[in-house]
Formats: structure tokens, sequence, C-alpha cells
């Protein structure tokens, strides 16, 4: 009975008691339809909803597409910026959650290219990634007008720099992008306006006879091109310098960021034994490569990285965030576990980034739609594969989705990913917006509001929204009003929740088997029953499991991410939409 069948109803009855029931059903119904409207913001979801800029350096080729990537991240005066390649100015926020757009007063024309920024002891705030690979450092006081002015110092022939300034005010700029040449630095006179040093100092290169991640190519397959070493960031943290790098190649899923150590600015550096810090080969939104890592509140460090979307074209890529720490033997890593699915935001009280533990209710579930084309049907948006899509006939408020969970589920958020199918939209465009409603059904029949976007008029491109309150449906519905592009093109609509059922059993029979090249190991393991996927954990010690690699229906995992002389330990543990198994015991492979 709905609320209109309820008003009815009481207008028709006698019987006292019979009212009052009436009633208090009457108001359930206004308060779960009101709950259901609102939202929360205690989570987020990767990758981050920026609303991102359309690249214009493909426009000869006709490739439209949105894209994010090479994150410098900076906290200034107890904010954030967020600068990005060929975003036409950058984003601010106030909690590392929130982002708004900046269009500075002065910018490249063209768009920074791989950006460094560094905080001075919040007197300044510095920059500097000039496309042309001759920059100077930018600088102000003032990033939110962005009266950016320039140091007349030239530096040349360099890309993907690092800007570093000491406690003792040397500063440095570190720099690499290539698939033979090292990461490279000079001191900078910050007395003399950074004019940089006569000497170049080369610091460390790739080793993939030794690194298996450090291998190009998806899965690191690739065994004929050299892998790319790239993105330089510094963090320095206890007196340790942590120079981070990006390797094997931006398009692939095995994108990721490794980190050497010195106890000085210029080294010599020591390769870190659990690399790759930052690695997230699996799931939804893979990679996490060419970072920084920044500061944020809580006194909880970020890491922010590029994810590989790579559809119309490999440089086609989204942002990503990752909770990152500094062990007690002074390791740095980034945890991507459940990298894609919802964690608490930076700025909640005790939380600092953890795993919501909210399974996906969508995976691989029964679609409708009110139309599509021929080649991107609608089960693409339930397959967890970011690079399938589907497309509508038309684009216009008559389009609709509906994802049938099969059975009732408790949800708690949503994630619309829209894709750029033939776009032929280039550089910042003005009041971009997406307008739509979500509803939800236990029968199909009944529908209540989960998501009321009718007049909203944000761009939105990765919208997540968490629901104020969890409903109870089996049925959930995407209704459109509007999108800014000239197709209806969604990747995945993801549907996070908790189901009524089991959690699978805890996994047999776990092996692990190094190959002859011991960059290669094969993880196996007896599968299970009532189970989605799995999570295969690694590290180098029992307890420093840092690295994951989340996969759907297999068995099996042939990892070739691994250092030749170093030991390795394992466990899996089994998930559903109801839950986690118990993790296996740890095992050991030499």
């Amino acid at each position: 009975m709905d609320k209109r069948e309820l008003s009815f109803f009481l207008w028709k009855s006698n019987n006292v008691h019979t009212v009052c029931m009436a009633l208090y059903a009457l108001c359930l119904c206004v308060t779960n339809t009101t709950q259901a409207q609102t939202t929360q913001r205690n989570t987020y979801c990767n990758p981050i909803n920026l609303d991102y800029t359309y690249m214009i350096y493909n426009a000869h080729n006709d490739l439209s597409y949105r894209s994010g990537a090479d994150p410098a991240v900076v906290r200034f005066r107890n904010e954030y910026y967020m600068f990005v390649t060929r975003s036409l100015g950058y984003w601010h926020s106030t909690d590392l959650h929130e982002w708004t757009f900046i269009t500075p007063e002065k910018w490249y024309f063209e768009g920074s290219n791989a950006p460094a920024a560094f905080n001075y002891k919040d007197s300044l705030l510095y920059m500097t990634g000039n496309p042309s690979g001759s920059m100077s450092i930018l600088y102000t006081d003032n990033p939110k007008k962005g009266d950016w002015k320039a140091v007349p110092a030239i530096l040349n022939d360099l890309q993907d720099p690092a800007f570093f300034i000491d406690d003792d005010g040397q500063a440095y700029i570190f720099w690499g992008s290539s698939n033979k040449f090292p990461i490279r630095a000079k001191t900078l006179d910050k007395a003399r306006r950074f004019r940089p040093s006569e000497e170049t100092v080369e610091l460390f290169n790739l080793d993939a006879e030794k690194h298996g991640w450090e291998r190009f190519g998806e899965n690191h397959a690739d065994t004929v091109l050299g892998g790319y070493i790239e993105g330089p960031w510094m963090t320095k943290h206890n007196d340790k310098y942590y120079l981070q790098y990006a390797a094997p190649g931006t398009e692939w899923n095995v994108y990721g960021d490794g980190v050497y150590i010195s106890d000085k600015p210029l080294g010599p550096y020591e390769y870190a034994p659990n690399n790759p810090i930052s690695y997230k080969p699996g799931g939804f939104a893979n990679a996490a490569g060419h970072g920084s890592t920044v500061l944020g509140p809580q006194d909880q460090y970020w890491h922010f990285s590029t994810a590989a979307l790579a559809v119309n074209i490999g440089w086609e890529r989204r942002i990503v965030m990752y909770p990152t720490y500094f062990d007690e033997e002074g390791l740095m890593y980034t945890i991507t576990y459940f990298g894609d699915y919802p964690h608490y935001a930076p700025d909640i009280p005790g939380k600092k980034g953890e795993f919501a533990g909210w399974m996906l209710l969508s995976y691989n579930k029964p679609v409708k739609a009110s139309s599509a084309l021929e080649e991107y049907g609608a089960d693409h948006i339930v397959d967890e594969n970011i690079k399938t899509f589907w497309v509508a006939e038309e684009n216009n408020e008559q389009q609709w989705l509906e994802i049938d969970l099969q059975n009732p589920a408790d949800v708690y958020a949503i994630q619309i990913n829209y894709h750029d199918h033939e776009s032929n939209m280039y550089g910042r465009y003005p009041d971009l917006h997406h307008r739509y409603v979500v509803e939800g059904s236990l029968d199909g029949q009944q529908w209540i509001t989960l998501i009321d976007k009718k007049n909203s008029y944000k761009d939105t491109p990765n919208d997540y929204v968490e629901l104020g309150t969890p409903q109870r449906v089996r049925y959930i519905r995407y209704e459109n009003i509007h999108v800014p592009t000239p197709n209806l093109s969604i990747s995945d609509v993801r549907v996070f929740g908790l189901g009524q059922g089991k959690a699978p059993k805890k996994v047999k029979n776990v092996k692990a088997e190094r190959y002859e090249d011991r960059r290669d190991a094969l993880i196996t393991w007896e599968a299970q029953e009532n189970c989605q996927g799995y999570n295969v954990l690694w590290g180098i010690a029992p307890d420093k499991l840092y690295s994951s690699w989340l996969v759907y229906g297999k068995d099996s995992l042939e990892l070739k991410s691994l250092t030749v002389d170093q030991g390795y330990y394992f466990a899996v543990e089994a998930f559903n939409e109801n839950g986690i198994s118990a993790r296996t015991e740890v095992i050991h492979c030499e």
C-alpha cells in the first residue's frame, strides 16, 4: 500500500484503531521516502568524482575524452590543492574529499603537464610543469586567486618534474620520463631565483631483470619493450627521504609507484624491498601510478595516483586516492585493498580511510534497458570492467536502466560512471552537468526515490552517492534526465551494500609456486561456492601483507611483480555480496 492508497483508506475508515495504525503506516512511508532522498558524505569511492577536463592534444585525431592524471596534491595553510595534467586549472579542497575547480588568473594556456608542487612553510606555494619541457618555477601566496608569478631561471629539457625544498632551505628538482634515462636531479639556488646547478646527478633507473613489476604491458606481459620510469615525487618522513617513481606505463593495469629510500636528498638511494608501494592491478579502477603523497586530516598520509581507463586512447585516465603508512621499519606502503569499494573519507574522525565493509551488490546481475546500440549492451554496466559500456539509442529523458539484485539487500551507496562515447568535446566547458533519478523497489512495482538529482547542476562523471539511510530493495532503476555529452553512455552502475545471506567460507588449499623466472609466481586455491571473487594478499613478511589483487570468478592468479632475491608470504580470502570470509593462514614462498 503506497501513500495515496493509505490516505484514501483513512478517509473511508470509521474504526479508530484502524485509523491510528494507518496513520502510523503513512508516517513510515513519508519518513522512508524522505530518508531515502537524503545523502551523506562519510565515504568516498574510487575513481574520484572530479569534473575532469576534456583533453585537447589529440583533437587532430578526433579523439574526445576526459582525463585526469599525474596528480600533485599539496597542503597549503591547512587546505589542499590538486594539480592534474592538462586540466586548464586545478582543484581546491578543505578535507581531501570535496573538490572545487579553480580557473586561475594566470596559467599555462595548454595546461600543465605532469605538474610538480611544493608548499614552503605556508609562505608560498610553488609549482611547475610546462608541457614544453622548458620551465620556470611558479609561485603564489594566493592559489585560490591564482595570480602566479615566475622566476626567470629556466630549467631545460626535462619532463615529469618533482620540486622539493628541504628543511634547511636547499631546493632540488628531480625529473624523469623515459624507457632509457634514469631519474635525475639538480640542486637549485633559492637565493638566486632557483638557478639550477651545472651538475646533474643520476639517481636510479629501472631494473626489470630483478624487479618484475617494472616490466611493460598489461599484467607485465610485454617482454620486448622496456618499461618507463617517470613521475618522481619526494616525501620526507622521520628524516628519511622517500623518492617515489612510476612504472612501467600509464595505460596498463599494473601501472604503479615504487620508492627508493635515502638519508640524503641526492642519495645514495636503496630500493625498498616491498615495492611496488602503490599497486592495484585488479578490480574496477585499475592502476595506481604517477602519484603524490600528502599529509591529510588526522595526520594521515594519502597517496593520490593515476588509474587507467584507456578506452578512447591510452592516455584516458582517472584519479584515485589511498591511505598510506610508514611501518616500524620505516617502509612506506599504500593500502589498495578493496580499493574501488567505498572507504571512509579522510576527515571522518577515527576512520582514516578504512574500508567501509560495503560489498558490491550489482556484479553480473540481470539488467534491462530502455534501448541500447547493438555493440554496447546494458549488461556492460554490471561487469566490473571500466573499459566496457552501455550506449543508449537516444539521449533523452525516456532512457532508463534497471538492475535486478535478485534478492533483497540493504543498499548503502551507488556509483554511476559515465563514459565518453564519440563525445566530440575538447577543452574546459562551463556549466556541464548530470541530472538523473535512481529509484529502488522490493517488488518492481512500488518504488522509492534513492537519489534525486533532477535539479542538480553539477558535473559528475564518476558520481558516487552515499544514501542518508540504507534502504532494503531488490530492484535499482536509473532514469536519465540530462547528460552533457552527445551520447548517453555509462560504463558501470555500481550498487554497494550488504546482502542478507552468508559470507563465503574460508578458502582451502592455497598454494604458491615461483617459476624458474623468480619474478613470477602462480597462486592457486580451491574454488569456493557462494563466492563472487577473491583477494590475493602478499608481502615480504607475515605481518606485512601490504599488496593485494582482487579477482572475480577465478581460482588462480599469475603474479608477475616480484623481486628476484626477495621471499614472499601469501594469503587468500573469498568475498560475496554478503561479506568476506576469514583469511587463510599465511604461506611462505621463498
